[in-house]
């Protein structure tokens, strides 16, 4: 009998009732704290604990508990429980509870590329990246998070492309070099700026997300947007991670933003997997290495955070040329050394993340 046949909504709530909520005394089910439980196809259980604004802090227990107690279930693989507040005195104003972190349907592993600062090539990065996972033999998308600055659509050269509607009012991803690609520059006219406000912006990464024809991939990748905003918290919240690459240049003004990003993937649960030194260098006609934004910074972060470093990336004219023309010099000079450097780092990654244990997060705004 496969195990996950036990697997209800009646079975999950009932052991839950059995926790009582610190509050009421009530089960946390009979409570009403219980939202979002997602019973997924991999026997995972997703759910959210949403508890009074004003004494989150006595729930941290009943989250600890109420996660033993579905693991401890028949057939369950796993359980990710994401702990909420919201202000019980002013019901009118209550803040909805995020959605429980239940993944994109039909992907595998999903990989945020982030910079926590713009400027230092993330895009770029992420790019090649994506299309380095595809050599590598994996069926592989690339999302555009950055709603605000959209950059793949320049990067795979799709600027006129446009999603074509699919099964059940859905659009399909555009597809270029091998990715499944998706970017709200495929959907607004790229000369006007994005005046979103964040529940804007949001909005449109949550419809990027449930409403394009991803599956069956075994990898997206995650272009973040720089800084630690909206896009990031609506992602950590929606998304169990495989884990972020970071990518700094070695420049100790470009580290301190990295500093503060390692902090909050490492509040919010999501794996770091390693950090990516991007315009580590360049070599002069001479033959000559110089250093312009400084020597091994981001190396020496990742080593004092305890995670990582996943290699070195020099500044190269190919690389910008490439990038200019919307041919990725991974897709089309797969044999260039940059690429074998992508696909190098590509294969650490790989690694890190089937390594990467990622605990449920806990998520409290206060």
């Amino acid at each position: 009998m496969n195990n996950r046949l036990a697997l209800t909504r009646e079975t999950i709530l009932t052991r839950l009732d059995a926790i009582a909520d610190p509050l009421t005394g009530l089960g946390l089910a009979a409570a009403g704290r219980i939202q979002g439980l997602t019973i997924r196809d991999d026997g995972r259980i997703v759910f959210t604990i949403e508890a009074p604004g004003d004494a989150i802090d006595r729930y941290g227990e009943a989250r600890n508990a109420a996660e033993q107690a579905i693991r401890a279930l028949k057939g369950v693989t796993g359980a990710t429980i994401v702990l909420t507040a919201h202000n019980a005195a002013s019901p009118e104003k209550r803040t909805p509870a995020p959605r429980a972190a239940e993944g994109v349907a039909g992907v595998r592993d999903l990989i945020a590329v982030a910079s926590a600062k713009g400027g230092v090539g993330k895009s770029t990065i992420a790019v090649n990246l994506a299309c380095a996972f595809a050599r590598l033999g994996a069926k592989t998308g690339l999302l555009d998070v950055d709603v605000y600055g959209p950059s793949a659509p320049t990067l795979l050269g799709t600027q006129s492309a446009r999603p074509a509607p699919a099964r059940d009012r859905k659009l399909a991803p555009v597809e270029a070099w091998g990715l499944k690609t998706m970017s709200i520059g495929y959907l607004v006219d790229a000369d006007k700026a994005m005046m979103w406000r964040g529940p804007m912006a949001t909005s449109a990464i949550r419809q990027m997300l449930d409403d394009v024809t991803w599956a069956p991939l075994d990898v997206l990748v995650l272009d973040l947007p720089p800084g630690t905003g909206d896009a990031h918290l609506t992602l950590l919240q929606r998304l169990p991670l495989s884990g972020v690459v970071m990518v700094s240049t070695p420049q100790e003004m470009a580290l301190a933003d990295v500093r503060r990003g390692f902090a909050l993937f490492e509040k919010t649960a999501a794996p770091v997997l390693g950090v990516i030194e991007n315009m580590a260098w360049f070599d002069a006609p001479d033959g000559t290495r110089l250093y312009p934004f400084g020597e091994g910074g981001a190396r020496r972060t990742a080593e004092e955070a305890g995670v990582p470093f996943l290699g070195a990336l020099p500044l190269d004219q190919r690389l910008r040329e490439a990038s200019d023309a919307g041919a990725p010099l991974v897709a089309t000079e797969p044999d260039h050394p940059m690429s074998r450097r992508f696909l190098d780092i590509t294969a650490r990654v790989q690694g890190a993340a089937l390594n990467a244990a990622k605990p449920a997060p806990v998520i409290r705004f206060e």
